[in-house]
């Protein structure tokens, strides 16, 4: 277990991180942090990151609730899922995770491929899911925004790798000096290239898969994203709740990808309303 003051701490400084936060391993190979008590809340992040972007999270949220945190495969300590792996094989291996975590139910959010994962368990095991909430989600990209995400994972299939090329996209132009930025750097720097390259190509690949679900996915549904991310946009997640039945979208003026940490106060608070509401 991790107490929230350390969480706090840590998240100041990425080494100190890495160093502090201590993980467990599921039978399956699944790496996590588990701190709290409550109902449960199962916590997934994006492609190229890793279980400590959630820390804010994991510090507000874990007063009310057990929080589990996992790395994703191929991510901070978590094992490798084979090359060609697609988004329904990540939602399988989180399956798996809470079999062995002894998860009968959870609420579920997502961070970018988090999200299509924390979706895609919504849609296949309904019955395990109280909550869902998709944080910079993406949902049926334009045939432009398709062509680019699958050139940049065809390039990282020919071991074409810019780190630094997402930090563009995810941040904007004032935000380079904050520590949100240099924490979000460094985990893609230290990621492992074959979890990220088999990630990101079933990321490119996943936006439609479970898409058709959300008229059938009858839990409360938050879809949270930053107002400027040029990816994950506004109009998706606002997609994304009407689609639901009963979905809620929120949108975070002024902020891009990793809103979650760049308003953190903002997200946890409208996270936390979100785990307030009452199941169907």
């Amino acid at each position: 277990m991790i107490a929230s003051a350390t969480v706090t701490k840590t998240s100041r400084n990425s080494d100190a991180m890495l160093a502090t936060l201590h993980r467990s391993r599921t039978r399956g190979g699944a790496a996590y942090v588990d701190s709290g008590r409550g109902e449960p809340l199962l916590l997934i992040h994006g492609v190229g990151m890793r279980l400590e972007a959630w820390t804010p999270q994991i510090a507000a949220l874990a007063r009310d609730h057990r929080v589990i945190a996992v790395d994703m495969p191929g991510h901070g300590e978590s094992d490798l899922l084979p090359r060609g792996s697609q988004l329904s094989d990540f939602v399988d291996w989180f399956a798996t995770a809470m079999d062995d975590l002894g998860l009968e139910a959870v609420n579920v959010a997502g961070h970018s491929m988090g999200a299509l994962i924390s979706g895609g368990l919504a849609a296949t095991h309904p019955d395990r899911i109280r909550r869902v909430a998709l944080l910079n989600g993406v949902y049926r990209r334009s045939r432009e925004a398709r062509a680019a995400v699958e050139q940049r994972a065809a390039a990282m299939r020919n071991c074409d790798f810019d780190r630094e090329a997402p930090l563009g996209r995810w941040f904007s132009a004032d935000e380079v000096d904050g520590e949100a930025y240099r924490l979000t750097r460094s985990w893609l720097m230290h990621n492992d290239p074959e979890g990220y390259t088999t990630a990101y190509a079933a990321f490119a690949a996943g936006d439609t898969v479970y898409a058709d679900a959300w008229p059938q996915i009858k839990v409360p549904a938050l879809f949270l994203t930053g107002g400027d991310d040029p990816n994950s946009t506004p109009l998706m997640s606002r997609q994304m709740a009407q689609a639901a039945a009963n979905g809620r979208c929120l949108v975070i003026d002024a902020h891009r990808h990793m809103v979650n940490l760049t308003a953190p106060e903002q997200v946890n608070r409208a996270m936390q309303e979100w785990l307030e509401e009452v199941p169907a």
